[in-house]
């Protein structure tokens, strides 16, 4: 959304991952297909900013791909906190455990293979913060779970939500139709604080309101 020079800037001048994030994230450029699907340093900086002003324990993820955005995560929560990160991938998984237990915060990772919604539907917890970036088609039953399931000063974050700017022209496809559906739903939400980031690929954002003033 913005040029790739301020983008570049912009992470000069933020916390940025550790080696180990970054490794993950260049090995996967240049060696996975699908690269694209990286959330890169900009978000991952976001993501830890948010993660550390809201005090986020427990974080539970849809999208694994090869892991960089569960260990960009998993370096800001405390020792005894959790990233449930859920893909049905297993060979970018596989990558991506390989590079957790390299990490001294890989431990605090647990990975699940399912079907986003079959895994779902076996976790009855609550988390601090669900991040959502699997498949888009199914974005609006994700927020619908996501809701259930969110902790009293909670955080739902939801990736992909600008989806290359074809959010504008209704339409297009299959999934620009979803992720579209579930900008409305979480537009309209009542009682949640909502903001759209156009950060990199769009950042929905959304929490639970506090009280009136």
């Amino acid at each position: 959304m913005v040029s790739k020079d301020i983008e570049n800037y912009c992470i000069s001048h933020s916390t940025r991952p550790s080696e180990h994030v970054q490794a993950l994230g260049d090995f996967t450029r240049e060696s996975v297909h699908g690269s694209n699907m990286l959330i890169g340093e900009m978000e991952a900086s976001v993501l830890a900013f948010l993660i550390r002003l809201a005090k986020v324990k427990n974080i539970l993820e849809l999208g694994t791909y090869t892991g960089y955005s569960a260990l960009a995560m998993a370096e800001h929560i405390p020792h005894d906190g959790k990233v449930v990160t859920i893909d049905i991938n297993r060979e970018t998984t596989a990558i991506a455990r390989k590079y957790w237990d390299q990490s001294p915060h890989g431990k605090k990772i647990q990975q699940i293979l399912k079907p986003g919604l079959e895994a779902l539907a076996g976790i009855e917890e609550n988390f601090d913060l669900i991040f959502i970036d699997a498949d888009k088609n199914n974005y609006s039953n994700y927020l619908d779970w996501a809701l259930k399931h969110l902790s009293a000063n909670g955080l739902i974050v939801v990736d992909n939500t600008l989806w290359h700017g074809k959010v504008l022209t209704p339409g297009l496809d299959k999934q620009t139709d979803s992720i579209i559906s579930h900008n409305i739903k979480a537009r309209d939400l009542e009682g949640y604080t909502k903001t759209l980031l156009p950060i990199r690929d769009g950042m929905f954002l959304i929490q639970k309101a506090g009280p009136e003033f």
